[in-house]
């Protein structure tokens, strides 16, 4: 499938075109452009009618990373002069959110994958390294890039352990002991997404040092293949939303993974967390196109367009035209913030910039779940049946506030913190 000359798409809802994410005035690259009709072309057609029974069921959407396969998604952020499609980070960000208008789940595992191959690549190039380190690290990535683009590869970024190293206030429980030829790594990781479909798991993990302390600037970033001997999924996966990210624990015994597994350099991972903060964003497209598909939903239900419902509209009652006025404005501002800190992202940000992104992650995912409550006491009771969209929504969106490695509260800390207290200042 591809994206040239793509007539507007139909909404699976309503009649009318289909506006991008980031609405009809924002200004694309032709690029952006081609890849957003893709994603939106995709999503309409395929992972929007697919998308209730995913839930229903916890499936994996495997259909839909085939569709994605097939159409060169799964190397968007692969750099061109591998075979990828070259994305940089903003354009991730508006395709993944045209996605996520349309299934979350799929968005929400498609940044997993997808940040595996933008933290190597991309990001890399960002960071000091040396001559030696620099060179082995391009041949490294150049093997994981040729898996996703040559062989349909797909990445997991398997990150949380039930503590405080995936907000990056604690070294990784999940250790690494370096061995001739490679490491052996043993620990657990908990809501790792794909965990029934990645090929790659990109673990996140503390090298063990003898005689020294565990220490978050020893953090390596390695690739394990779900076929390594030790390496186990376990546990059940029920959960609120995002049911078809089927994130079941990962748990890794004396496995052992070779030297060119490595996705970073040693200690590589600890300089991008400093300076590279944009990185723990990838979760908010996701949640934006959420945001989207609730306010979209409302539109066209209060104008009678959505099938099942009958030919009614509501739009003439001066109650829903103030609500829907209320979630134009909360959608609005909540697209803005996401835009400009998609734009900011880069190495080294100013403090403002970075404030921003902590503000933008905070307001895409409390707006969400906001707008997905606004779009459920605006629609009525209809808007709670499971043969419709929306409660799927409010329950996905209820979730992305509550992702590590920038929860609400996170961000609301760091803000409280990073505004008042300049570098190196502390109370007598």
């Amino acid at each position: 499938m591809n994206a040239k000359d793509l007539p507007p798409t139909a909404s699976p809802v309503a009649k009318r075109p289909v506006m991008p994410i980031c609405g009809d005035d924002y200004p694309l690259s032709d690029k952006q452009r081609h890849l957003m009709a893709l994603a939106r072309q995709l999503g309409a057609e395929r992972f929007a009618p697919r998308a209730a029974q995913l839930d229903r069921e916890a499936q994996f959407p495997f259909e839909n990373y085939e569709d994605m396969r097939q159409a060169g998604l799964l190397g968007l952020c692969v750099p061109e002069s591998h075979g990828g499609l070259g994305a940089d980070y903003a354009t991730y960000a508006l395709v993944s959110a045209e996605i996520g208008r349309y299934c979350g789940a799929t968005a929400l595992t498609f940044n997993m994958h997808v940040c595996t191959t933008l933290w190597s690549g991309l990001l890399s190039e960002d960071l000091e390294m040396s001559a030696e380190q620099r060179a082995l690290h391009r041949a490294h990535r150049a093997v994981h890039f040729a898996r996703v683009v040559k062989e349909g590869a797909v990445y997991a970024q398997p990150f949380s352990e039930g503590g405080a190293a995936a907000a990056g206030a604690m070294p990784f429980g999940t250790t690494a002991v370096k061995v001739p030829g490679g490491w052996r790594v043993n620990g657990k990781k908990i809501f790792a997404s794909l965990s029934d479909a990645a090929d790659y798991f990109g673990v996140l993990c503390t090298e063990k040092k003898a005689d020294a302390d565990l220490s978050r600037r020893d953090t390596l970033y390695l690739a394990i293949p779900r076929s390594a001997p030790g390496l186990s999924v376990e546990g059940e996966w029920d959960p609120l939303g995002m049911r078809a990210t089927v994130s079941r624990n990962l748990v890794f015994k004396d496995v052992f993974v070779p030297d060119d597994a490595a996705l970073m350099p040693q200690g590589l991972y600890f300089q991008a967390a400093s300076r590279w903060p944009h990185m723990f964003m990838t979760l908010s497209p996701t949640y934006m196109g959420i945001a989207q598909a609730a306010y979209d939903f409302t539109v066209a239900y209060l104008r009678g367009e959505i099938a099942g419902t009958g030919p009614v509209k509501r739009r003439q009652f001066a109650t829903k035209q103030v609500a829907v006025a209320e979630m134009f404005i909360k959608l609005e501002q909540t697209r803005n913030l996401f835009l400009r800190a998609i734009e900011d992202a880069r190495v080294d940000p100013a403090k403002s910039t970075r404030l921003r992104a902590y503000a933008a992650q905070f307001t895409i995912m409390e707006n969400a779940q906001d707008l997905a409550r606004l779009a459920i006491r605006t629609c009525g009771g209809q808007s709670m049946l499971k043969s419709l969209p929306l409660e799927r929504l409010y329950r996905d969106a209820r979730c992305g506030s509550l992702m590590l490695p920038w929860t609400a509260e996170l961000c609301m800390d760091r803000i409280g913190r990073e505004a008042l207290y300049e570098a190196g200042e502390k109370d007598e």
